[in-house]
């Protein structure tokens, strides 16, 4: 099992940079404490994907911290990804470890129900994804709302690493990590602040002291 010691977790598309250059903003984040990046562009061809992700692999690289992809094996594999992160209604883990057979490669999952706890793909997963905390405007296609009571429980039930995404502010992710979660995950809290990095540094901050 790879180790998880990641405590800032960006997750970035294009989309969410709200008009501002994806790479800069990534950098900028990096800068401020973020330690794992995630690409996710659900409405990109592969092409872009591939594009961006080679951009964005080149950015982690130089400052060491892995790159996971959302959602898109291919793309993983061809620009040598440290990871993919992966829901409910895609390319299962276990499927994926079975098909990109390269040793040391992270796999996230995001679990909706809590069901999917006791599961071979929360089995062959490295990390847990915890989606979303609290409800929030950059993903609506989500199940349960899981709240400071959902993680801890799920706490209670599984010894994966647990990375806790939708709506964490500076205001609340020291309880969401009192709560029971391991890493925090971030999407406009970094890409839409005036500055990615003071939010960044702000964040992690927050989250280790």
């Amino acid at each position: 099992m790879i180790s998880f010691t990641y405590k800032l977790y960006l997750v970035i598309s294009e989309a969410d940079c709200k008009g501002k250059n994806m790479i800069a903003v990534a950098r900028q984040a990096i800068k401020g404490g973020v330690d794992i990046i995630q690409l996710r562009e659900k409405n990109a061809s592969v092409t872009e994907f591939t594009t961006k992700a080679l951009q964005l692999k080149a950015l982690a690289d130089e400052y060491h911290i892995p790159l996971i992809i959302n959602d898109n094996l291919m793309v993983a594999e061809h620009v040598n990804a440290a990871g993919i992160h992966v829901g409910n209604n895609d390319l299962p883990p276990a499927e994926i470890r079975r098909e990109w057979n390269v040793a040391n490669k992270i796999i996230g999952y995001s679990i909706e129900y809590i069901e999917q706890l006791h599961n071979e793909q929360m089995e062959a997963a490295d990390y847990l994804g915890i989606s979303p905390v609290f409800g929030t405007a950059t993903k609506t296609d989500t199940v349960t709302e899981w709240g400071l009571e959902g993680i801890t429980t799920i706490r209670q039930l599984t010894t994966k690493p647990l990375i806790a995404i939708g709506n964490m502010q500076l205001n609340n992710v020291k309880a969401v990590i009192n709560a029971g979660a391991d890493c925090i995950a971030v999407v406009s809290a970094i890409c839409s602040a005036s500055n990615p990095e003071k939010a960044a540094y702000d964040l992690k901050n927050e989250i280790i002291k």
